[in-house]
């Protein structure tokens, strides 16, 4: 498959941008050769600028549930834009989408718009700081939730260790605050409780861990989680950038129908365009600066265009059968994939939950981070590129999740298993 040109963009982008891309894992560094660069996407397919298609299951990293260039959205879109991009000042287009998302999700009262998932997450912390008085925090090893300094941090081996920075440029005693568990595993949740008593403000978590591949909570855990942070008066917040509006229309909340704190969104509540959002019990969210002290602002927060595409995609995904339909389109290509690799006799675990799906090249089952850390990355890389050579786009990393559409049509899903059933014959 012909790439010169994506080649030659790449070299031209490394002259002005780090690694010749804007965010790491673009540059395809996980499985080695250059990134492929996209002229437009349509549908369940992208086209790069040598003029290759794929049917693409990376969907921009989740939110184009409806797919790429959805005709709704682009007109929404554009008749927005006729009206202006931004503001600085309140339009009735945020208190829309806010109304859809107070009514979908369980845990949300009172939301918050911001622009990106990592500022929603970085926020949600300080409100829960702010209201609860405490400083420390706990987060599960190797679920993400954004850049944020003191978030860049991992557990060493003991539980509730006082995490080290995970990236160049963060001063530890930035992380010092910042303590580590693994995921699937309410006693070490518990053991590192005890050991701050009165000093954790909140616990924050993927509900499904979906940056370390797909990992779906063991049953009875989050409700586990639930009934310790309430016990101890920690905010409960739920990361589901990735998750909200994806599995469920109310999120993963809904669908484990389990009910936090407070709940981060992001990626499909802007259609496409850059958003995030916070929100929570009434109480918590009036911590929010102008009603009480916690200080948060953005100006581009609920810009008319992301709003527009948010709105315009809720609205369809509200729709009777729309849950149904993702499920059996993630059901057969899943059953697919799962095929193909018995039929070749290969070591994998395969892991969906809704239309987020992930084949490991693991014969374990993966509950935690550690899990999945001992997946055969070099596996990935050769399944990797047999199925870009064959017209299919996946994530270029063995622990990014995949994602299907309401586009995806059972043609692509019949390419998608035939190509995987090629590939998977030839791995080594």
């Amino acid at each position: 498959m012909e790439s010169s040109k994506s080649l030659a963009a790449w070299q031209k982008s490394q002259q002005f941008i780090p690694g010749g891309v804007n965010s790491p894992v673009r540059n395809f560094s996980k499985v080695g050769g250059h990134p492929r660069f996209i002229a437009r996407g349509e549908g369940s397919k992208i086209y790069d600028i040598d003029g290759n298609a794929y049917v693409d299951y990376v969907a921009s990293w989740g939110p184009l549930v409806l797919g790429h260039a959805h005709p709704s959205i682009a007109e929404a879109i554009g008749a927005a834009a006729l009206n202006g991009t931004s503001f600085g000042a309140p339009t009735t287009l945020e208190t829309e989408l806010a109304e859809i998302i107070v009514n979908a999700v369980p845990s949300i009262e009172k939301v918050r718009l911001v622009n990106s998932g990592t500022e929603a997450t970085m926020s949600a912390i300080r409100v829960a700081r702010g209201y609860t008085g405490r400083d420390k925090i706990l987060k599960i090893d190797g679920c993400y939730h954004g850049h944020v300094d003191y978030l860049l941090a991992k557990a060493g081996s003991g539980v509730a260790t006082f995490g080290l920075s995970d990236s160049g440029g963060v001063p530890e005693d930035f992380a010092r605050n910042t303590l580590t568990v693994p995921f699937n595993n309410p006693d070490a949740v518990r053991e590192a409780v005890a050991a701050n008593p009165d000093e954790i403000a909140c616990l924050i978590l993927e509900p499904i861990m979906g940056n370390m591949g797909i990992i779906p909570p063991h049953d009875g855990y989050l409700n586990q989680l639930r009934e310790i942070t309430e016990e101890h008066g920690i905010v409960l917040i739920f990361d589901e950038v990735i998750t909200g509006f994806r599995v469920a229309y109310g999120g993963a909340q809904t669908y484990y129908n389990v009910t936090p704190d407070m709940t981060c969104l992001g990626k499909i509540i802007g259609g496409g365009l850059p958003v995030g959002a916070y929100g929570g019990k009434r109480d918590i969210m009036q911590c929010v600066a102008p009603e009480g002290d916690v200080y948060q602002a953005g100006t581009l927060s609920g810009n008319p265009l992301a709003v527009t595409a948010g709105i315009t995609t809720l609205k369809r995904l509200a729709e009777p059968g729309t849950y149904e339909q993702l499920e059996t389109r993630a059901a057969a290509l899943a059953d697919g994939l799962a095929e193909a690799t018995q039929k070749h006799d290969i070591d994998a675990w395969h892991s969906r939950v809704g239309s987020m799906l992930m084949l490991y090249f693991t014969p374990e089952t993966v509950t935690d981070a550690d899990g999945a850390r001992t997946a055969d990355t070099e596996r990935f890389e050769h399944y990797f590129w047999g199925l870009v050579q064959r017209g299919v786009y996946v994530a270029p990393s063995q622990f990014e999740a995949g994602f299907v559409s309401l586009v995806h049509s059972e043609d692509d899903i019949n390419k998608t298993v035939q190509a995987a059933t090629e590939v998977l014959g030839n791995l080594f």
